[in-house]
């Protein structure tokens, strides 16, 4: 059975625009490419994966269609532009030369105003991704949800996956709006869900049963068809490990059909994406 990694970065110390990335964060504060994520891939039996966005600007979206041109593994790239700029449509359009190119992912969790995804002036951008079958990577967290179902009432059409579940509060369970929230926004609208980041939201090294609700709330509510598994390697180093999340991923979908761990595992993300 195939798989695909429907969350993973790259990043180059050195190109210098990771502004969250600061020496704190030792684990994460070096160098992670294609060779380092090479022989885990092979380990986990994973064929291809999503490279997505980890820095606010359209240099490292260029970076990464380089390193996807460069990168037999890589078969998209989620990137980024400056939403509320007058430029963005435009260098969207560059972007779409590009056919591993796939969509965007503003980095919504870090921004302070929680209803900035509403705003007038983001219109025409929502307008292109829809028009163009761009996705829309929605990272967002408990608190953002009323505003991301406000969104998606908006525009029907537009593609979105919601990145991590969301980021519940599963280490100190923080979070109890979290699950009706998520229900009324898989039961109401189209929107797909990444089954990625639990482990970081977690302890160090979770187990499994503290993550089983979580991830079961996900599969119920949105179903396999719109679940895609993803890493977010290489931030699961910060609580886990690319082995570790993949195996308690795979205790989870043991009890379920072929059809739907096909889904979970490939299916999902191939349709999503629109990957060859």
């Amino acid at each position: 059975m195939m798989r695909i990694d429907s969350h993973q970065h790259f990043w180059q110390l050195s190109r210098g625009d990771y502004t969250w990335l600061t020496p704190e964060l030792e684990l994460l504060y070096k160098d992670f490419l294609s060779d380092d994520l090479a022989p885990l891939l092979d380990k986990a039996q994973v064929n291809k994966t999503v490279l997505v966005q980890a820095a606010t600007t359209t240099a490292e979206t260029e970076f990464m269609l380089k390193v996807a041109n460069e990168t037999e593994f890589v078969a998209g790239v989620v990137g980024w532009v400056d939403m509320a700029s007058g430029q963005a449509v435009s260098q969207l359009d560059v972007f779409n030369q590009n056919s591993y190119f796939k969509g965007i992912r503003p980095m919504i969790q870090d921004i302070e105003d929680a209803q900035w995804m509403l705003k007038e002036e983001l219109a025409p951008v929502f307008e292109y991704l829809i028009k163009n079958n761009l996705t829309f990577d929605a990272l967002v967290l408990p608190e953002q949800l009323d505003a991301l179902y406000i969104l998606l009432k908006r525009y029907p059409d537009l593609s979105v996956v919601i990145d991590h579940g969301a980021k519940p509060r599963i280490a100190d369970n923080s979070s109890p709006e979290w699950f009706e929230k998520i229900a009324l926004i898989a039961r109401e609208t189209s929107a797909f869900c990444k089954l990625s980041g639990l482990v970081t939201e977690a302890s160090i090294n979770p187990d499994f049963d503290q993550l089983a609700p979580y991830m079961k709330h996900l599969l119920v509510c949105f179903g396999a068809e719109r679940l895609m598994w993803g890493s977010d390697w290489p931030v699961v180093n910060l609580s886990s490990g690319y082995m570790s999340w993949m195996k308690q991923v795979e205790t989870f979908v043991e009890p379920l059909s072929v059809k739907e761990k096909q889904s979970i595992l490939c299916m999902t993300a191939q349709n999503f994406y629109g990957l060859e």
